[in-house]
């Protein structure tokens, strides 16, 4: 079975969680809806394409693989806005700030990111799959809209290097995948600049995170170490902001097994 493998690294990432209130927290990792989002952006599909969204959401299955869940940074907001005016609807910023400038008020929010955290994912297209995924790698290298991690504030900071991987479940691949440093310089031996290995504090250990059967991530390790967690990111309508709860497992690897 073929799988894409791609990576998501940047000084800065937010992987959005359930909002309540005035706290926006991140996870350490990326969610579904921001990977199939992602794919969705690099083919060109906008945000109320409802149709097209639905069958990106499920037509593939995806996982992860977290090197580095990098630091926690927050960063608090106040925000000028009008309260609301019976029916009347502020359709942009200009008209918050001028036909709402009598009512203006300030907002207060704090959100979290991730700074520098490494994330390697793994993309399986199921029988309903819109695409294949060597068009989905081709449009990686050359995307139509601009690509970012959970928020428009967060670039890419280094190439996707996706590739077209063949394994019999995610583990194999995760282990075919061959890895670039993020520097300009690697080491030849095993790929990872020995600066990045520093930088970053990547060893042995890994987080894996999947959707479906065990048996889809590994049929040779010990898992009995699994979990599985419920995460509200698959998405429902990307128009109206609505997810729902997905099941997904949880496997931590030494390295050792």
């Amino acid at each position: 079975m073929d799988y894409l493998l791609f990576r998501l690294y940047g000084p800065m990432a937010s992987w959005g969680e359930i909002a309540v209130g005035e706290t926006r927290h991140s996870a350490s990792y990326p969610s579904k809806s921001a990977i199939i989002g992602l794919m969705a952006s690099a083919l060109g599909i906008r945000r109320d394409e409802t149709e097209k969204q639905m069958q990106m959401q499920d037509g593939y299955a995806v996982a992860i693989e977290v090197s580095s869940q990098g630091a926690l940074l927050r960063d608090f907001h106040t925000t000028q806005v009008p309260d609301s005016v019976g029916k009347f609807i502020y359709r942009t910023r200009r008209d918050e700030l001028v036909y709402g400038k009598e009512r203006l008020g300030t907002i207060l929010s704090s959100r979290e990111y991730r700074s520098d955290a490494l994330a390697l994912v793994a993309v399986k297209g199921l029988p309903s799959a819109p695409y294949a995924l060597g068009t989905i790698k081709k449009h990686l290298l050359e995307p139509v809209f601009h690509l970012y991690l959970g928020r428009r504030s967060c670039p890419l900071a280094a190439p996707m290097h996706p590739l077209v991987i063949e394994g019999n479940n995610f583990f194999e691949a995760f282990q075919g995948y061959q890895h670039k440093g993020l520097m300009p310089f690697h080491d030849a031996e095993n790929n990872w600049s020995k600066r990045d290995t520093y930088w970053l504090g990547l060893g042995k250990e890994r987080h894996y995170y999947w959707e479906g059967e065990t048996a889809d991530f590994s049929d040779t390790l010990d898992m009995s170490r699994m979990q599985t967690r419920v995460r509200h990111d698959q998405p429902l309508s990307r128009w109206r902001w609505q997810f729902a709860p997905r099941h997904e497992h949880y496997f931590y690897y030494s390295g050792g097994e």
